[in-house]
């Protein structure tokens, strides 16, 4: 898992493209509702707030709970890996989603 710092670094860089795409979008297909697209970028918004609430995260135990060191680390990496792997499925979950109501907002 990459630090926190940097994942957050990812999370708003990815949602800014995202939002920026929208932008683009509505002034390269005219005819389409203004508001709809303020929708999206406002989802991208609360998507990026939620992804980055769920990376600020903290192992709850302390290394007096485990019988040594060697038990504590690795029960924090599995902790943190389940976290990596939910963080990761959200994200995609979400922005497919937003790409899908992106996509139905452009007439073909």
């Amino acid at each position: 898992m990459a630090n926190k710092r940097q994942l957050k670094k990812a999370i708003r860089y990815a949602c800014g493209e995202m939002a920026g795409e929208c932008f683009f979008a509505q002034e390269a297909f005219e005819g389409t509702n203004p508001e709809d697209w303020d929708r999206i970028v406002l989802n991208i918004a609360l998507l990026q707030a939620e992804a980055v609430n769920r990376v600020s995260v903290d192992f709850d135990k302390i290394p007096k709970d485990f019988e040594n060191g060697k038990e504590y680390n690795k029960a924090r990496r599995a902790y943190f890996k389940a976290v990596e792997k939910g963080l990761s499925s959200y994200l995609k979950e979400e922005s497919e989603k937003i790409v899908a109501d992106m996509n139905a907002l452009i007439k073909k």
